[in-house]
């Protein structure tokens, strides 16, 4: 590789660290190919605190009011699932970063609701990812009891979206 090829590399690196900085990002990977035998796989990402308990929707008040009752014996002995969602067994998490979309469209209504029975594959939200929009079907059949996530909020990978039990 000769010098002019490396000193473009590092302004690429460079690059592409500002626009994970300017886009708010957690992690990105490009591939280049300079010829059939030379390339540069480039992986650029940062870590960033545990999401703090503020960014997750609130079921409506009328739908938590009756849970904490029968919940709170339980909840005691689990305290890692009822204050981290994403360590719950039964949180459907996000396949992809992008930015969420509880209804079809706007003015619809939303795809499930707290409280609604889901089938296995049936939709849950949309995931919009490079301007595709990327229908999150549900993993298994049950009952919505929280939804994490508000409407338009961008997403990381892994980050958890509902609980269905």
């Amino acid at each position: 590789m000769t010098n002019k090829t490396h000193e473009q590399d590092v302004e690429f690196i460079r690059a592409l660290a500002e626009l994970l900085n300017e886009n708010d990002l957690t992690e990105l990977q490009v591939k280049r190919d300079y010829g059939e035998d030379d390339s540069l796989n480039v992986r650029v990402s940062r870590q960033q605190p545990a999401p703090a308990p503020v960014q997750y929707a609130a079921p409506a008040a009328s739908a938590v009011m009756p849970a904490p009752g029968p919940v709170a014996e339980p909840a005691a002995a689990a305290p890692a699932t009822a204050e981290d969602p994403a360590q719950n067994p039964n949180a459907v998490t996000s396949p992809m970063v992008g930015t969420v979309y509880l209804q079809p469209e706007p003015g619809a209504p939303s795809f499930v609701s707290v409280g609604d029975k889901v089938a296995e594959g049936q939709t849950l939200l949309i995931v919009e990812a490079m301007k595709t929009m990327n229908q999150i079907p549900s993993p298994r059949a049950g009952t919505v009891k929280r939804i994490l996530i508000e409407d338009k909020a961008p997403v990381e990978f892994g980050a958890p979206l509902m609980i269905i039990e």
